[in-house]
């Protein structure tokens, strides 16, 4: 297993940080396994891709709410990761309150 759970979709509320806000947030450790994905489809091209990362975040973007973490941005880092057998990955993790 990869993932905790291949999702489709954000659960959590809208947090509306831009790139910029999401670069001030210090990367991390994330264990791939803990992670549940917000994207049920990946683009092999973009998975392959040399520069991939070229024109964004070097890091992937993870919210956490309700205790669990949800990979919203990243999905083709994660999963080249995985795939050079390594357990975890350096993320940006945002902790997202709960609302009530």
């Amino acid at each position: 297993m990869i993932f905790k759970l291949v999702g489709d979709g954000r659960p959590y509320p809208e947090h509306g940080l831009s790139h910029r806000e999401w670069a001030q947030i210090p990367p991390r450790q994330v264990r791939l396994d803990t992670l549940i994905t917000t994207k049920a489809v990946l683009d092999l091209h973009s998975l392959l891709a040399k520069d991939s990362t070229f024109y964004g975040d070097l890091f992937p973007h993870v919210v956490q709410w309700r205790g669990e973490f949800y990979l919203e941005d990243g999905l083709h880092r994660a999963l080249r990761s995985a795939l050079h057998q390594r357990s975890v990955l350096h993320a940006r993790v945002l902790d997202l309150p709960s609302e009530g």
